[in-house]
């Protein structure tokens, strides 16, 4: 499954959201605003950057737009 951990006023995470809405593919929006989210994020990822991407199925973890987008693109 793939998760995305996201701020909404985010305009990295809207361009992360707006390639997935083009897709066929199933996925999980997290709001770090909320601090369970928040978190969570800092234990995988270390860092309070969003967008972070999390694909449990390939035990992935990425930061920066550009990159989680070109991975995207390999389903």
């Amino acid at each position: 499954m793939i998760n995305l951990y996201i701020l909404p006023t985010c305009p990295y995470c809207k361009k992360v959201i707006d390639f997935l809405k083009t897709t066929d593919l199933n996925y999980n929006l997290f709001d770090i605003n909320e601090e369970k989210n928040l978190t969570v994020l800092m234990e995988m990822g270390g860092k309070r950057q969003v967008p972070f991407l999390f694909d449990s199925e390939k035990n992935i973890t990425m930061y920066e737009s550009s990159d989680i987008i070109e991975f995207l693109k390999t389903y």
